[in-house]
């Protein structure tokens, strides 16, 4: 059983203080005391004074001083206006960095009205177990998750398509981000694999597309896939990342039908495509794991893009995906303009 540390009582500390000044070791008076020796050897160090006396009065008023400090009034607590607006973002499925990123843009001057991401975790994990706000607000996140775990790394999961141009002939400008048009793209898969919503990620400004596709088949996802490029201005449709999925097979055909190329990345390396595969997570907020997709609308999926869309991003200053899309679109169409 896990053993949880106490401060020491005044008799206890009275003793430490009786029996180091008769030359006592501190395992010696840990024996005694039936406490750790490392719990006596901090006590000493955290309270003796600067010729290394330690007197058992003046450790226990520090220790009352701090025990205060500890228990004061948090300004994240329930109940407080910063709490007030931290839960209404919550609700919005906003997770904890855009909050605080948000506040920090909103109060640059004022400290009392803006707290770190870390701050906002401490306080939702720091509510009291079994409590209905717990929950609620554990729930908005987007794992859901009722304890603080390491996120667990991607992993590709399918076969390969032929004829495929792999991620190491793709122009460095991609790889930089410099300029925009260039996406990433994925499925999400929904129960038994029987359903699927396409992703498309745009690397520069971070803009989520959502395709409503009939089957997680090759032709399924062609038709989706070219019905939504297509529609994006040729300006900003430059290029393709996706993984050796099968469902890309077909990606000779969608190139011609949209002039987009396909680039493949390495097999089990979600991190080439970064953007996407953070796209995903968020989407599962939405698009929850073992449900059946197959029900979603493409305007409810625009809908949910546009909720992403209007998520500020820690990559953009706390802008949004739209507000930086918008700019480079209003950019592209400039140069075009200047081009005549």
């Amino acid at each position: 059983m896990k053993k949880h540390y106490t401060q020491l009582k005044p008799e206890e500390r009275a003793t430490l203080m009786l029996m180091r000044r008769e030359g006592a070791s501190l395992r010696a008076v840990a024996r005694a005391l039936q406490r750790s020796p490392s719990s006596m050897s901090r006590e000493v160090a955290r309270h003796r004074d600067p010729d290394g006396v330690y007197t058992a009065s003046v450790a226990g008023e520090r220790a009352r001083v701090r025990t205060l400090q500890h228990r004061r009034h948090r300004k994240l607590g329930p109940g407080t206006v910063l709490f007030g607006v931290v839960e209404h973002f919550l609700r919005e499925a906003w997770s904890p960095e855009p909050i605080a990123g948000t506040l920090r843009n909103c109060y640059p001057t004022d400290p009392a009205q803006r707290v770190s991401h870390e701050t906002l975790y401490q306080a939702l994990y720091g509510l009291p177990r079994g409590a209905v706000l717990r929950s609620e607000l554990l729930g908005c996140l987007r794992q859901g998750r009722t304890t603080r775990r390491r996120r667990a790394r991607g992993q590709d999961r399918r076969g390969q398509s032929a004829n495929l141009t792999p991620i190491q002939a793709r122009p460095r400008v991609i790889e930089d981000r410099v300029a925009p048009g260039h996406w990433e793209g994925d499925l999400i898969k929904g129960s038994f694999n029987r359903s699927a919503v396409g992703t498309l990620v745009e690397r520069t400004s971070r803009l989520v597309r959502l395709v409503k596709l009939e089957s997680a088949t090759a032709l399924a996802t062609l038709a989706g896939f070219s019905r939504v490029l297509n529609s994006i201005p040729a300006a900003l449709r430059q290029s393709l990342t996706y993984d050796q999925g099968k469902e890309m097979s077909e990606h000779q055909r969608l190139t011609a039908l949209t002039g987009v190329p396909v680039f493949f990345a390495d097999p089990h390396s979600p991190w080439q495509r970064g953007s996407n595969e953070n796209a995903n997570g968020l989407l599962r907020q939405y698009l929850p794991k073992g449900t059946d997709l197959a029900g979603h609308s493409q305007a409810e999926l625009d809908a949910i893009a546009g909720k992403l869309h209007n998520r500020p991003r820690k990559i953009h200053g706390f802008r949004t995906p739209l507000q930086v899309y918008h700019d480079l679109l209003a950019q592209a169409e400039g140069q075009v303009a200047a081009a005549y």
